[in-house]
């Protein structure tokens, strides 16, 4: 199983990505070693996340919604 998941960041910016294994990736964000872009500004939390049986599955949905404004992003958030 994989998930897409959106991190929010102390700067109040939204992180897109994958994982199968959202508790571990979670861990990794926010001690620094999750990726240059949470490393610089502090994962806080998941704030969204969604299950998919098959890792392209999840890959075609990040790449949607990384694509997305963030309006779009946030929308999807409060749903």
């Amino acid at each position: 199983m994989y998930f897409v998941y959106l991190l929010e960041c102390e700067d109040k910016s939204l992180y897109t990505g994958i994982t199968n294994d959202l508790e571990r990736r979670f861990k990794e964000h926010k001690n620094g070693s999750g990726g240059h872009y949470t490393s610089s500004r502090k994962a806080v939390k998941i704030v969204h996340t969604e299950r998919f049986k098959t890792r392209s599955g999840a890959l075609k949905r990040e790449a949607e919604i990384k694509g997305w404004h963030r309006e779009d992003k946030q929308a999807l958030i409060k749903k």
